[in-house]
């Protein structure tokens, strides 16, 4: 695991500035502690940052082919380099390191842009192919590494991290006020762009291929869901999936340092460590954080259950509210885009107590998205059902439950009652947005008018409503776009930044891809069966997680930020939104915000809201102002005057 960047000039008779090359990695030195590398040359500069995980002592990059005519920067893991390897061996390349990244070098030489179609794991990486003067510039296939690059007619300049790339004067800061829009819709950012104009986000499952000054972008992965089964047999499908499992896992514990797990006490972290335990020479440890917060499920008895029975050394933790609240600043530093993921704060500190112990953590990440854990799933595969057999009567019926939520003032019908007059298309954008949540009124309270004119709501959901389109059925549709916006735009940003703030490499076996083919090769009966979510993936895997979590309710990570918002840390959000400066950047309509905040310090209905605008605001004060952010709130109360500079790293 480490850090990458680089910059291209497209004139080759141009010189890339060292200085420059070693100001980029600087800036993501977090990412990589141990060891730094360069390679510069001409118009050409690679930048590395490196935490040692294989083959400690040779792995120094960049690192070339025979004669230095290829080289490369590369930030993941290699789960089958070994065997690719000996492969490569068996051509006649020749190896001066143990590495998966030299592997890639070799596997470069020999299939060309090809060589991507033969890796499994997670990566990003550039390659400099000098006898050609081309930049080949690759993203894994679910998006587990992330990647960003900023290009004009005269460069291109690319990193693990926005934060590398602004390291060069030339990129500019200039905000794109559409994707606030999208951010706003989504609770994430999901698609290429970012809040900056000209810094893009790599897809997953593509590359670049940078020669003459042209950049071209191509795909060469995408997931397929199966429109004929081919898995009729419930028995034979549970037995390929442990055995997919535990060759997944068994790649991912690979590492020449100790290894832990991540348990949130739910069916997919439980799992893995199950299939794990036993099966290294290395030590094996797990990690859980919990909170005593009224209303709020402990996940941490769950936690030690699991740790107890497969006999591991077992670490836990709390966070409270002036915990998460001194984080923001640096969770907003990090995530670098617009993400509302408060849990990535608890994620933050639990890695943090992990980095004591190890250096690799494994998480369940991937579970729910592979094989639809998630209970929106199965609630929206059921309204669907009842309007297709309400047919003419579909008024009458949404008539009668919308006078029982009357009465009955559920959340959760609330939720879904305008879903009973619209398609599935129409609303599911996003698993944790709703086209009518606050920010997607017809007519916003919240946006200022002139803010609203340059808004394009179109353009803001188009590039998730895209993956809508096809002939899947719509539980397909729904796992479709989540694996393709939702995981690698928001859970996947955030599982890769907030560990690395912490220089921990995370790996995510249930997002191996031939796992994620497998089950989307799967009929919609072995995902949702009934009321039953994961159906497939529970059934398989009762024997070897105890039935207390299989059966457990679906939970997430219940960090109580909406309690928090309310109350301890109110007075301090209240200060931050309704500061001259939040106000004078001219989104918002004030009395609308007065609003939303008044209707959510009485409810909580907004809490998801109040933390976006949070984020967006701090984001300005980092990234856009110049880097000044607030970073205190003793008292309850701060200034707007009262700005401390954002640490970069610990």
């Amino acid at each position: 695991m480490c850090g990458i960047c680089g910059k291209f000039e497209f004139d080759l008779q141009a010189s890339v500035s060292p200085a420059l090359v070693k100001a980029m990695a600087d800036a993501i030195s977090h990412r990589g502690p141990d060891d730094e590398g360069y390679y510069v040359s001409g118009p050409i500069g690679l930048g590395f940052r490196r935490l040692s995980i294989i083959d400690l002592n040779t792995g120094h990059q960049p690192i070339s082919n025979e004669d230095g005519s290829v080289w490369i920067v590369f930030n993941g893991e290699i789960y089958n380099y070994q065997e690719l390897r000996e492969h490569l061996l068996s051509r006649g390349h020749v190896f001066k390191t143990r590495t998966d990244t030299e592997v890639i070098v070799h596997l470069y030489e020999e299939f060309g842009e090809g060589c991507v179609e033969k890796l499994r794991g997670m990566f990003a990486f550039a390659i400099w192919d000098n006898r050609n003067k081309l930049l080949f510039i690759a993203r894994d296939r679910l998006g587990i590494k992330p990647l960003y690059y900023a290009s004009s007619s005269k460069s291109l300049v690319f990193a693990s991290e926005m934060k590398a790339i602004l390291a060069d004067p030339e990129v500019r800061r200039e905000v794109e006020p559409a994707t606030i829009d999208r951010f706003l819709s989504f609770n994430y950012t999901p698609g290429e762009e970012t809040f900056f104009k000209n810094i893009r986000k790599l897809q997953p499952g593509h590359y670049i291929v940078v020669r003459q000054g042209e950049l071209h972008i191509r795909q060469y992965w995408d997931l397929h869901f199966s429109t004929e089964p081919e898995h009729p047999n419930q028995k034979q499908a549970e037995e390929q999936l442990v055995n997919l499992l535990e060759e997944s896992v068994r790649l991912h514990m690979i590492s020449d340092v100790p290894v832990g797990f991540l348990l949130s006490g739910g069916l997919d972290s439980t799992a893995m460590l199950s299939l794990a335990a036993g099966k290294s020479d290395q030590p094996i440890s797990s990690y859980t954080i919990g909170f005593s917060e009224p209303g709020i499920e402990d996940e941490r008895p769950y936690a030690r259950l699991a740790a107890s029975r497969y006999g591991v050394k077992h670490y836990e933790m709390t966070i409270t509210s002036k915990d998460f609240v001194d984080f923001l600043p640096q969770y907003v530093w990090h995530m670098e885009e617009g993400v509302c993921e408060p849990p990535a704060v608890a994620l933050y500190y639990i890695s943090k107590l992990a980095k004591e112990h190890v250096k690799v953590l494994i998480s369940g990440e991937g579970g729910d998205e592979a094989f639809a854990g998630y209970p929106n799933y199965r609630n929206l595969l059921w309204l669907e059902r009842l309007k297709s057999a309400a047919g003419p009567l579909k008024s009458v019926f949404s008539g009668v439950l919308g006078a029982f939520n009357s009465v009955a003032r559920s959340k959760k019908i609330a939720k879904y009652l305008p879903l009973l007059d619209m398609p599935l298309s129409s609303y599911y954008y996003s698993r944790t947005a709703s086209p009518f949540s606050f920010f997607n009124l017809p007519t916003n309270p919240v946006y200022s008018s002139a803010f609203a004119s340059v808004v394009d709501k179109r353009k803001s959901v188009s590039v998730v409503q895209k993956y809508l389109q096809g002939d899947l059925n719509n539980l397909n549709k729904m796992l479709y776009v989540d694996t393709k916006t939702w995981l690698p735009d928001d859970l996947l940003i955030k599982a890769d930044k907030i560990t690395m703030a912490n220089s921990i490499e995370l790996r995510v076996p249930f997002l191996d891809h031939k796992v994620m083919e497998f089950a989307a090769s799967l009929p919609t009966n072995f995902k949702v069966h009934g009321f039953t979510t994961k159906y497939l993936a529970k059934k398989a895997l009762s024997h070897r997680v105890p039935q207390e979590i299989i059966n457990r309710k679906k939970t997430g990570f219940p960090v109580p930020y909406e309690s928090w918002l309310r109350t301890d840390l109110n007075s301090w959000l209240r200060d931050l939104l309704f500061s001259q400066r939040a106000m004078e950047r001219g989104y918002f309509d004030r009395r609308g915000v007065e609003n939303l905040f008044s209707k959510n310090s009485e409810t909580g209905a907004y809490s998801k809201e109040i933390f976006c605008l949070a984020v967006l605001e701090l984001w300005h004060r980092i990234f856009s102002d110049g880097g000044n952010v607030p970073v205190s709130h003793e008292g309850g109360r701060l200034s707007d005057n009262e700005r401390y500079s954002c640490p970069v790293a610990e």
